[in-house]
């Protein structure tokens, strides 16, 4: 019996392009809010965005929806796009930049893997900010096999991080 393909290990995800209805507004939420740098335009149509250099994490484009609306909710197509913050300050930080700016949150989750932050861009793009335990701290049943679960995140404990460098 021929062993059934998986890909590779190492294999990631590159980057996300988004359709927009504002490229403007857009830039605003990703660069000047969640602090993504903007690496080049494409025209006046389109955007790309990434940490750290990269040549783009997140590609933004107007081509097909500028003035567009949001795309229903009960609709298929993107849940959420996850950003994976280093480690637990770097998504305290995020957070604390979101209050300060008194942007919405749509909810808070501690998933036993990972604590997330989850919002809507300004086209309703769901987003997910999160960072990743460490492996050996992942919950696991007898089997080994992980068991995640959503509990509420608390906020007031995440922003403590913070706190502790002064």
């Amino acid at each position: 019996m021929e062993t059934p393909y998986t890909i590779p290990a190492a294999t990631r995800i590159g980057h996300v392009h988004l359709k927009v209805a504002d490229l403007d507004r857009s830039l605003a939420f990703y660069r000047d809010l969640l602090g993504f740098s903007l690496i080049t335009m494409y025209g006046t149509g389109a955007a790309f965005i990434s940490a750290g250099g990269y040549h783009h994490h997140i590609g933004l484009n107007t081509w097909y929806s500028k003035g567009a609306a949001p795309a229903p909710v009960n609709s298929a197509g993107l849940f959420h796009t996850a950003i994976l913050y280093p480690n637990r300050r770097d998504l305290a930080v995020a957070l604390k930049r979101l209050l300060d700016a008194g942007y919405p949150l749509t909810g808070a989750s501690d998933h036993g893997v990972s604590e997330a932050l989850y919002l809507n861009d300004p086209d309703n793009n769901g987003v997910e900010l999160y960072w990743d335990r460490s492996p050996e701290e992942w919950p696991r049943l007898e089997d080994g096999s992980i068991t995640m679960y959503t509990r509420p995140l608390n906020l007031e404990n995440l922003l403590a991080e913070l706190e502790e460098e002064r």
